[in-house]
């Protein structure tokens, strides 16, 4: 079977429900995971998904910050929740999908944005962000995965060169520093995974998922960074059936400023 997933920070499921419900009906993917909904499990809205086939809905949010959703046309075996830094944030829901004859663990996760200033010494977001980071790679980054894997989701970091509009110019930026951009490469070849977008647009290709709300015109700036992943263990990585970045949703009515990402597999 052909299983597509994508990932997106919504910033607020209530207020964007309707480009939500846009999305789904023009790309009617199998998976979509949300970050940044804002909203407690209570008052998730459910019922826009399940009229659109979506019955599998696994939510971990809280009033106002954070939050992160699994929906899905395909059940779940087992759902996960991970508190890191002892902070109760909701920042990662884990399912199983159920194919049937095989099985897929799927992680939604939101990394802390780390603030403005990259020294966690007077910035303690950022102090945070690195804690949140060396958890993940004990978790996730000492080995391949016993069981074929997909982490999704606003890892809040462009790791690579060309992830950025300008590699110098943002060296000493949250979210491009190198402290940040090495430890989220060495979590991800840790656990030997593939990463999905890069493996369909190649490096030193520009590569985006996110342009800032101050851009009065942000296609025009287009000054981007790639914040938002991809990664599958190595046994999914024969499967890689293809990837999009559906840039045009940055310009929704209402947007985001994040924009959705999809990967296909044949499982």
């Amino acid at each position: 079977m052909l299983l597509s997933i994508a990932t997106w920070n919504i910033n607020s499921v209530r207020l964007r429900m309707p480009i939500v419900e846009q999305f789904l009906a023009a790309h009617p993917v199998d998976v979509l995971c949300l970050q940044e909904t804002k909203t407690p499990d209570a008052n998730f809205p459910l019922n826009p998904l399940r009229k659109l086939g979506y019955e599998h809905i696994a939510i971990h949010g809280q009033k106002g910050y954070h939050g992160v959703a699994i929906v899905s046309k395909v059940p779940f075996a087992t759902t996960d929740r991970r508190d890191f830094c002892a902070k109760g944030d909701a920042r990662h829901v884990g399912v199983t999908l159920d194919l049937g004859k095989t099985a897929v663990d799927l992680h939604n996760l939101y990394v802390p944005a780390g603030g403005d200033e990259p020294d966690p010494a007077i910035n303690d977001k950022f102090a945070h962000k690195l804690a949140f980071l060396d958890e993940m790679a004990t978790w996730i980054g000492q080995g391949p995965a016993a069981n074929p894997t997909v982490v999704v989701g606003d890892l809040n970091i462009a790791p690579l060169e060309h992830d950025v509009w300008s590699h110098k110019a943002l060296l000493n930026v949250v979210s491009h520093t190198p402290i940040e951009t090495e430890t989220l490469e060495r979590i991800r070849t840790g656990g030997g995974f593939v990463d999905v977008m890069r493996r369909h647009v190649p490096h030193p290709e520009k590569l985006y998922t996110w342009w800032s709300y101050r851009a009065a015109d942000w296609r025009a700036a287009n000054k981007g960074r790639r914040l938002d992943h991809v990664w599958a263990s190595p046994d999914l990585d024969p499967t890689l059936a293809g990837m999009e970045i559906l840039t045009d949703a940055r310009g929704w009515d209402r947007p985001s400023d994040h924009v959705p990402v999809v990967a296909r597999f044949e499982i």
